[in-house]
């Protein structure tokens, strides 16, 4: 089995999260992409707009129409969602054949040697690093690294709250553009990603 861990705050989760996950399903042949929702983001200094139940709950909603998408609670309750502390979690119930990936921006693999044990986490997952315009980066020696450069992540969660508090309609599913309303998340505009 090839499967994926996606994780981010997902704050709100936004359809360039859903676009990078189904192509590169496709193009990786993945058989699961595993979203994670943090907990405790390290390096978000702990900061989130949305509280973890909703971020998790409007995952679900925005993956349910895709049955190689699911959402894990693996991080809920630790007290840092350190990216080696999900690995090694998911890796104990894989089977010895099985193929990890980590789907991440390349943003956040730029700042991948602030990571706690991040040489473990190079040894442990090949990256499918995605491109965010104006964001370069170089890649450790020894990480495997798939670079997806024919798609970008042009969105950021912290656009989709803006034009979420401006009460304009960004690019989420329907679903949890609803959620959003319904619990009277994102009101009012904040700094940060």
């Amino acid at each position: 089995m090839r499967l994926a861990l996606f994780g981010g705050t997902f704050d709100p989760i936004h359809n360039a999260h859903l676009s990078v996950a189904r192509l590169a399903a496709e193009r990786f042949r993945l058989d699961r992409v595993l979203f994670v929702p943090a907990f405790h983001p390290p390096h978000k200094a702990g900061i989130t707009h949305a509280p973890y139940e909703d971020r998790v709950r409007m995952a679900e909603l925005a993956c349910r129409d895709d049955s190689r998408f699911e959402v894990s609670r693996i991080e809920e309750g630790t007290a840092h969602s350190y990216s080696i502390d999900t690995i090694e979690r998911l890796r104990a119930g894989l089977a010895p054949g099985d193929e990890l990936y980590f789907l991440i921006g390349a943003d956040a693999f730029a700042e991948i040697r602030a990571w706690h044990r991040w040489r473990d986490v190079a040894r442990s997952v090949r990256f499918v690093v995605v491109s965010r315009p104006g964001h370069v980066y170089a890649v450790p020696s020894g990480v495997q690294v798939e670079r997806f450069d024919t798609v970008q992540l042009l969105t950021s969660s912290s656009e989709v709250r803006r034009a979420l508090a401006a009460g304009e309609t960004p690019e989420v599913p329907a679903a949890v553009m609803e959620y959003t309303k319904r619990h009277g998340l994102y009101r009012e505009a904040r700094s940060g990603a």
